[in-house]
């Protein structure tokens, strides 16, 4: 369960988000679905999990670096994100292990 959940985002749009609407933010493996991230953030951290939305990064047009010896291109890391909402009343502590 512990690949599924790779490690929180800790940005200001997603601390701004778990203080006032009660979502968090979370790095997700790639080939996980709702379900199976549901299940790892509520055994981790012990809440009850109302929704989960997803959101895939990355891929699409190629970067183009100028070097030296030419042009070169590189693919664009794919990673996926998950915004999980959690029940009233609960919190999820995500500076406890840093």
């Amino acid at each position: 369960m512990s690949n599924i959940v790779i490690k929180p985002i800790l940005t200001e749009k997603a601390t701004n988000d778990s203080e006032l609407k009660n979502r968090f933010t979370f790095v997700v493996s790639r080939n996980a679905n709702k379900i199976e991230i549901k299940n790892a953030i509520e055994k981790m951290y012990n809440v009850h999990v109302n929704g989960v939305r997803t959101q895939t990064y990355g891929g699409g047009k190629p970067k183009k670096k100028y070097t030296s010896k030419g042009i070169s291109e590189q693919a664009n890391p794919v990673w996926k994100k998950a915004i999980i909402s959690v029940a009233e009343g609960e919190t999820i502590d995500l500076y406890d292990n840093i």
